[in-house]
């Protein structure tokens, strides 16, 4: 068999990844358009598994919710979401099932794909309490992340059933560069999270000061106050101008790190040798700085705020792959030049004798 070769389940695991990508943007639509308690309850819609329409159906939902009156546009960005995310567990356990059959199987992954099952689970469980809980900022980021450590899972489960890199040689550092660029877009997309939960894109509507000011005043206290308690519907926030400032600025200040940071790696991976995946990273970087700023200046248009959602997830993606590259079964320089050359060193003894037999003859 080709060493090269797909192997079974990759083009299931890549389907699942696409559409991963697809829920990511529909669970961004959604919380954009304040849409998150467009259906009252879990995992239907006021009692049913659509939108309620007819009379009857309006009047249960009346009787039922009196609190929350029937928005169907509302419901129904919600319940498409939850019917693709439903979908993609649907695909989720199928590449489990699939695992589970395959596991006498050499090099075939099976933790990886019980792993994604489990965080499925959980991200129905954080679906359902982003509704009951009304929205708590904690619930609504958790959820979020969960969504984008779905995604990654998934691509490095497509990676890994692909065989995609050949063995090359590579230097040792590029771990260590990669591993860090990684951190550091976790940490920048939970702090999207944040910035989005607690309603506080526009908290600042100019570039690069915030309020005409280098440094404007905020509640840090408050802004990250991951306690508060829980009660309120937290649909459109609940925090005061200054701790909404103080997280906005957080993540502008963590978007000026992770970009210097991927520019350093962009420039290892060229040095590497490793020309497009620098150029695909630059791109994507390039193009989440500009959503970004595009966000500020233009006042948080929805197109462009699902957009920096999916900019976000794109980066991730990159970033997955950028790491399974670099750490992907191939000699490194550096951390194993020693023994590398302690190996070559002995091979040489070994053939000595031979070499002097044969010249002998």
């Amino acid at each position: 068999m080709d060493k090269y070769k797909n192997r079974p389940g990759f083009h299931l695991a890549l389907i699942a990844t696409l559409l991963a990508l697809v829920v990511v943007l529909l669970g961004a639509y959604t919380r954009l358009t304040h849409a998150g308690l467009g259906c009252p309850d879990w995992p239907g819609c006021y009692g049913f598994i659509g939108v309620p329409q007819s009379e009857a159906q309006l009047a249960h939902a009346e009787a039922t919710f009196p609190h929350a009156p029937v928005e169907a546009e509302k419901g129904w960005n919600e319940m498409v979401h939850r019917y693709f995310a439903g979908t993609l567990g649907l695909l989720i356990l199928g590449l489990a099932v699939h695992a589970l059959r395959q596991r006498r199987c050499d090099g075939r992954p099976l933790k990886l794909p019980l792993l994604l099952l489990g965080v499925v689970i959980a991200q129905a469980a954080f679906g359902m309490w982003t509704v009951t809980l009304k929205l708590w900022p904690q619930v609504v980021t958790a959820h979020l992340l969960g969504g984008f450590t779905t995604l990654a899972l998934l691509l490095l489960l497509s990676l890994r059933l692909s065989n995609a890199f050949p063995a090359r040689q590579l230097p040792a550092r590029l771990r260590g560069w990669a591993a860090v660029a990684l951190v550091l877009v976790i940490a920048q997309i939970a702090l999207g999270g944040w910035v989005s939960s607690n309603y506080a894109a526009v908290a600042c509507v100019d570039l690069p000061t915030c309020h005409g000011q280098w440094w404007p005043s905020m509640d840090f206290a408050n802004g990250f106050h991951l306690t508060q308690h829980i009660g309120p519907n937290y649909l459109g926030g609940q925090l005061d101008s200054d701790a909404r400032t103080a997280i906005h600025m957080t993540h502008r200040l963590g978007a000026l790190v992770v970009t210097l940071a991927l520019l350093g790696l962009a420039w290892q991976l060229y040095r590497a040798g490793l020309n497009r995946l620098a150029g695909l990273l630059l791109a994507t970087l390039l193009l989440q700085v500009s959503l970004g700023v595009s966000n500020v200046l233009f006042h948080l248009p929805l197109p462009v705020a699902v957009a920096h959602n999916g900019g976000g997830a794109l980066l991730l993606l990159v970033l997955v792959s950028v790491n399974y590259r670099v750490r992907s079964p191939v000699l490194f320089v550096g951390a194993s030049s020693a023994r590398e050359r302690g190996n070559t060193e002995a091979s040489r003894a070994e053939l000595a004798p031979a070499a002097l037999t044969s010249h002998g003859k």
